[in-house]
């Protein structure tokens, strides 16, 4: 049997940019996907803080430390410049790969530069 479990999550993000003409997406600055272990056109679903909204999309690597946190496309309707938002990825595990995994919490400035890296569990 497999389990959809938490594997990490940028908490509390500030959108930096809403762009409703780019094709789809969510663009994370290349640092914090590095920390928070994400891949180029992972799966990750977003909730926004701010209204409520939870809806997926995948990952667009953006400039290493510029801080970016871009909703693309369809997407861009979901939240505002300056919404809080939370990127969780999740992982398919085995009960044995699930019983030892260590999910991970980014936790972020206003800026989206990380503030502290946790074990969320």
């Amino acid at each position: 049997m497999m389990f959809e479990m938490l594997y990490s999550k940028i908490h509390r993000a500030t959108v930096s940019d809403a762009n409703l003409n780019y094709v789809g997406s969510i663009t994370i600055d290349a640092h914090l996907m590095e920390t928070a272990k994400l891949r180029v056109g992972q799966k990750v679903d977003i909730v926004n803080i701010n209204n409520g909204e939870r809806f997926s999309t995948y990952v667009i690597e953006g400039v290493r430390g510029k801080g970016d946190i871009c909703l693309n496309g369809a997407a861009a309707r979901k939240a505002h410049v300056g919404d809080k938002i939370i990127i969780i990825a999740y992982a398919s595990m085995n009960e044995a790969e699930a019983d030892v995994h260590k999910p991970i919490a980014i936790l972020v400035d206003e800026h989206n530069q990380i503030e502290e890296v946790r074990d969320f569990i």
